[in-house]
């Protein structure tokens, strides 16, 4: 596997939880802004809002998806309202930046958020023009992972080969897809050992095991230099 991670000619990252630490605690902010915005959707307080928006999680892959799939909304207008975040909480990192550089070939984005969202996270971070492309819920048609469709529109619109790719993300489960097609997988591990995610929807932690991921880290950038590159 190691000599298939070094042959691979096409990167695929998700965004949140992947390129940046859990502890900057970016993502909460989003999923207040989620929280927020199901409480005025349905009219309920926070805390019903809350055990909602998470069971539209686990369920449909995102709140987004879970509210589509049964009730009208302004998809654009959701995802502006949950991206209106502070992105300062966020600092540069040029060593992940030259580590990802120096990976052979192409490297995309492939997020259950949006373009606007992962160009201000990818600006924060420093990593301004070290993408080829961007793969968001937008260009999925709606279609969050693990959902296939969503895969199908990665392969396609990028004009991947599965077989010389390499697929890095902070869900397992959004990995079993990606597994299934031919890429190779890498679980990125949180640093934290707890999540308010519910249960089967949680970022990993480094002790967890599945056999659709073929390397797990909880250091990306020790990660491509020393094993990808």
């Amino acid at each position: 596997m190691i000599a298939r991670l070094k042959n691979s000619r096409s990167w695929v990252f998700d965004l949140d939880n992947t390129l940046y630490p859990t502890h900057s605690d970016l993502f909460s902010q989003v999923d207040s802004k989620i929280t927020e915005y199901v409480s005025k959707f349905f009219d309920i307080d926070l805390i019903k809002a809350k055990e909602l928006q998470k069971q539209f999680y686990l369920n449909s892959g995102t709140t987004l998806n879970g509210l589509m799939e049964n009730h009208s909304l302004k998809e654009d207008e959701y995802l502006e309202f949950v991206h209106d975040i502070e992105y300062s909480v966020l600092q540069p990192d040029p060593q992940l930046a030259a580590a990802i550089d120096a990976l052979p070939g192409d490297k995309h984005i492939f997020t259950n958020g949006s373009v606007m969202h992962a160009k201000n996270v990818l600006n924060a971070l420093g990593f301004d023009g070290l993408f080829n492309g961007i793969i968001d819920i937008k260009a999925t048609g709606y279609v969050p992972k693990p959902d296939q469709p969503a895969y199908d529109h990665l392969i396609s619109d990028l004009d991947l080969d599965p077989n010389r790719s390499v697929f890095f993300e902070d869900l397992a489960r959004n990995l079993l897809p990606a597994h299934q097609m031919g890429f190779t997988t890498v679980l990125v591990c949180s640093d934290k050992d707890w999540s308010h995610e519910p249960k089967g929807a949680r970022p990993a932690s480094i002790n967890d095991k599945y056999e659709h991921v073929h390397f797990s880290t909880d250091d990306l950038t020790g990660f491509l230099k020393n094993t990808a590159i």
